[in-house]
């Protein structure tokens, strides 16, 4: 059986005049992972799960593992969890640095040097961590992304970047609101109080969940900007590109620094796991793209009875979800600048997923 699947999310944005009157979104489509786990040895699934997801595999592996253990009543020794947890933040930093400085920061060759050496030292961390980072080994990658943020110009956890000609000072003071004028809106952000909800749907109603999720009418953001929820009490309703690329490149320096001292306090639940009873068990692991969750039941013999998963990408992509409404209502300055606006938007909200996004006057086909 194939495992391709597209992975591209189709976005189409209708005008009037310089206003987003709506927005939709064509998903990407989903692996049939219940028909091709079901009755597999629940610990021959592993080697495949890199293959079927691309994306985040780190954080899909210790997902997976996660909750099979819970569905076995298991408790991982505890050089085992931190030795996942440290994969899950590699994986995090290097998805994000990549999302940031390929392509995005770096539109000069002031930061050229820089974005190839953090990109070459986060690779080096993120694959060393996913197979259980020696110790030695990390410190070295931390060295060497310390110096090339310097240059880049954002080494706090601060939201905003060293001042002068850096390559993050330059591109923020590019993206001001006048290109992207966005409407206040409530915002909903998942969390580790949701899971048990999560959860309980996911088991309940599988795919159509999966698909398109929603927790009782709210359909929450996750990841970055929903990690920082976490931390203040006060978030701009009408935050725009600018605002979330700062959130960005606080969490990138974060996450150095939580790899440079693993007693620093994080968020949450980065990996919480949930026995269920019944051989039934859960996991949700805070990625780069944000909260992922698997559920899985187990028959006598370990083979997979039930597995289910549910995506961030989800939360976020979904038809009536915190994209969409951040962009409904928006005006947007006429031509380039303006488009460029909203294609910044779109990516702040994901830094790993691929995504095509089209322009029309509303009322033409």
């Amino acid at each position: 059986m194939s495992l391709a699947f597209r992975s591209k999310i189709e976005i189409t944005v209708w005008l009037a005049g310089r206003s987003i009157v709506d927005v939709a979104i064509l998903p990407r489509s989903r692996p049939p992972v219940m028909r091709l786990f079901a009755r597999k040895p629940a610990f021959s699934v592993l080697s495949v799960l890199p293959r079927l997801f691309s994306l985040c595999a780190v954080a899909q592996q210790v997902a997976y593992l996660s909750a099979v253990e819970a569905a076995r009543g298991e408790d991982a020794a505890a050089e085992t969890v931190q030795r996942r947890l440290t994969g899950v933040v590699a994986e995090r930093l290097t998805e994000l640095v990549r999302g940031l400085f390929v392509g995005q920061l770096a539109f000069d060759g002031s930061g050229a040097a820089a974005v190839r050496a953090l990109m070459h030292a986060a690779a080096v961390l993120g694959g060393g961590a996913s197979e259980g980072a020696r110790e030695g080994a990390m410190r070295e990658a931390v060295s060497q992304i310390k110096p090339a943020l310097i240059a880049l110009g954002t080494t706090r956890e601060s939201q905003c970047p060293e001042p002068g000609r850096a390559p993050a000072a330059m591109h923020l003071a590019s993206l001001n609101a006048e290109a992207l004028s966005l409407p206040a809106v409530e915002q909903s952000f998942l969390s580790v109080d949701d899971d048990r909800d999560v959860i309980v749907r996911l088991l309940t109603e599988g795919a159509s969940f999966s698909g398109a999720p929603e927790l009782y009418g709210r359909i929450p953001e996750t990841g970055v900007w929903a990690r920082r929820a976490g931390r203040e009490q006060i978030l701009a309703l009408d935050a725009g590109p600018a605002e979330r690329l700062k959130a960005r490149l606080a969490e990138v320096a974060r996450l150095i620094a939580w790899l440079d001292d693993a007693e620093r306090d994080l968020e949450d639940g980065v990996i919480a796991s949930y026995s269920l009873g019944n051989r039934r068990g859960a996991a949700a692991v805070e990625c780069a793209r944000g909260r992922l969750y698997h559920a899985i039941e187990l028959d006598d013999e370990d083979r997979i009875v039930r597995f289910e998963l549910v995506a961030p990408t989800e939360w976020n992509f979904h038809a009536r979800g915190p994209l969409v409404q951040s962009l409904k209502g928006s005006l947007l300055a006429a031509g380039p600048r303006g488009q460029d606006a909203v294609r910044t938007l779109v990516r702040s909200f994901d830094p790993c997923v691929s995504f095509s996004l089209n322009f029309h006057e509303a009322g033409r086909a």
